[in-house]
C-alpha cells in the first residue's frame, strides 16, 4: 500500500509515469479504481462512461501492434530539445512495452446528455472529471497511470477489436495504463516532490 497522502498531495504527485512494472494488479484495485472514477460529477448526473479493462496479453499486443506504427513515425516528426526529449524516450518506451503493462483501461462514454438533444461536448464533461478521479485513486494505492491519446491513430481497429460501440466516444478520452511504477519512474517522482518543496 502506498504511503498515506492527503488529497492535495495526492494531486501533486499524480504524474504521468510511462515506465511501469509488468507485475500484475490485483483485481481488487483495479475495481476500486473504477468505482472512485464513478463518483466523478457527470452532467445532470447522467453518468455516461463506460470502462474497458484490457489485461489479456494477446489483446494488449494487438493493440500495440494497431498504435505503434503511426505513434512512432509521430514521435520522429516532433522536434527534440531537452525537456521533450525526456518524455519522449519514455512515450516511446510505453508504446513499444504496450503489451507488458498490466492493464489498459478504456475510458468511454455515449453521446448522451442531454437526453432530448445529446451533444457530444457533454460526453467530455463526464469523462475528463471520471479520468482525473482513476489516476488520483491509482496514486493513492501505490499505481502509476498515465493518460494516453494513443488509440486515436487506430479507434476504429480498436474499437472492434474490444467490441466498443460506435456510439462510445472512445477517442476522447484516451486509455490510462495502469501498473506499479517502476524504479526509475518512483526516482524522478521523488525528485519532482523534492523540486516543489525546495
Amino acid at each position: 500500500m502506498a504511503e498515506q497522502l492527503n488529497t492535495i498531495e495526492l494531486m501533486e504527485t499524480c504524474n504521468a509515469v510511462r515506465r511501469l512494472k509488468h507485475d500484475p494488479v490485483p483485481q481488487e484495485l483495479l475495481e476500486r479504481v473504477v468505482y472512485a472514477a464513478t463518483r466523478a460529477p457527470s452532467p445532470g448526473n447522467s453518468q455516461g462512461w463506460d470502462f474497458v479493462i484490457v489485461r489479456d496479453s494477446a489483446l494488449k499486443k494487438k493493440i500495440r501492434d494497431l498504435i505503434a506504427p503511426p505513434i512512432e513515425a509521430m514521435f520522429a516528426t516532433v522536434p527534440r530539445d531537452s525537456k521533450m526529449s525526456r518524455m519522449l524516450d519514455d512515450a516511446k518506451y510505453l508504446v513499444q512495452s504496450l503489451h507488458e503493462v498490466p492493464a489498459l483501461i478504456f475510458v468511454c462514454g455515449p453521446v448522451c446528455y442531454p437526453p432530448q438533444a445529446p451533444q457530444e461536448a457533454f460526453v467530455w464533461s463526464a469523462l475528463y472529471p471520471a479520468t482525473q478521479n482513476l489516476l488520483v485513486a491509482a496514486r493513492s494505492l501505490g499505481l502509476g497511470t498515465t493518460m494516453t491519446t494513443f488509440q486515436m491513430v487506430a479507434e476504429k481497429e480498436i474499437r472492434e477489436l474490444l467490441g466498443i460501440p460506435q456510439a462510445d466516444q472512445v477517442r476522447r478520452d484516451g486509455a490510462d495504463r495502469m501498473a506499479r511504477p517502476s524504479l526509475r519512474a518512483r526516482e524522478a517522482q521523488a525528485a519532482a516532490e523534492r523540486a516543489s518543496l525546495g
